[in-house]
């Protein structure tokens, strides 16, 4: 029989999984899977877990939670050399990853994109020395989600991101700052800046609509300072139901598709001087952006 490691979060998104768990344990045994589970509570080791795990026989991983449980397992599979093909559940708040994917949250689906074994090598971006799976951001909005109040985005979801990041515009001032890329350097005043190995984050799936994750590439975005009515026009084009290809063309967004770029801060702003690593806090600037093309291999319906 094939040996699946199921990590879970059961905290992510106010706690679905946890009831359905036995179901799923069910689902996964009935295809053949022997399913050890791996709790992450705040006190168990990840990274000693995952140590272990690459050193035996295992068939597939599954992260289930939102993006930041996600990032953190592939993190400590890149160090650890873990190769088991990794499967995503999404059930955090914001789960962007997984919607990228497509992937399916009901058990009989999920199980379903286990058996037809679609497994492909996928590309992870890099931030210093941390690893990201969808987003690596700075500025307005990035770490919104480690100051909104657990109970806030519990009942909330995310909506209460997006109420904390029209709270924070009023008092926001541009970052000066300076990016390096492979042809170019720039200075600009920015809002936000963003680099994606998918095509969107923060709850705008199509902000990027021709990002790839199996491209060898990232592609980077930053929201030029300007007024508040501007850069509402920008986002109403982010939102629209066509996606957002055209924004490149709007003089207030800088996009660039690179392999590398790094990221100065041109003064000192203690607050937003730390960058957001796929919803969790990483490290300060300056930070220097990379992509690992094929890294790991995962799951695909």
């Amino acid at each position: 029989m094939k040996k699946l490691s199921l990590i879970y979060n059961p905290f992510s998104g106010g706690g679905w999984f946890k009831g359905q768990l036995d179901h799923y344990v069910s689902m996964l045994q009935k295809i053949g899977f022997v399913v050890d589970i791996f709790r992450l509570d705040g006190t168990a080791d990840l990274g000693e877990y995952i140590k272990n795990l690459a050193t035996l026989p295992c068939d597939a991983i599954v992260a289930c939670g939102g993006d930041g449980t996600v990032s953190s397992i592939v993190n400590y599979m890149i160090i650890h050399d873990a190769k088991a093909p990794l499967a995503v559940l999404p059930s955090g708040t914001a789960n962007d990853f997984g919607k990228f994917l497509n992937m399916p949250r009901n058990a009989e689906d999920f199980t379903k994109v286990l058996q037809q074994g679609n497994i492909v090598p996928i590309d992870i971006g890099k931030v210093n020395d941390k690893y990201f799976i969808n987003v690596c951001g700075t500025g307005l909005f990035a770490n919104v989600s480690q100051r909104v109040n657990k109970n806030i985005k519990s009942s909330l979801g995310k909506l209460g991101y997006y109420l904390k990041g029209l709270e924070e515009i009023p008092k926001f001032r541009p970052l000066p700052l300076r990016i390096t890329n492979s042809k170019e350097v720039i200075e600009l005043d920015a809002f936000l800046f963003l680099a994606l190995n998918t095509t969107g984050a923060g709850g705008f799936g199509k902000l990027v609509p021709s990002a790839s994750i199996t491209d060898g590439m990232l592609d980077f975005v930053a929201f030029k300072a300007c007024t508040l009515r501007e850069l509402s026009k920008v986002f109403i084009k982010i939102m629209s139901p066509s996606g957002s290809q055209d924004i490149f063309d709007d003089p207030n967004v800088l996009y660039f598709k690179d392999t590398f770029a790094k990221v100065e801060l041109l003064c000192v702003n203690e607050k937003y001087d730390i960058c957001d690593i796929d919803g969790e806090y990483g490290p300060k600037l300056p930070i220097t952006v990379g992509v690992l093309p094929k890294q790991i291999s995962l799951y695909m319906p």
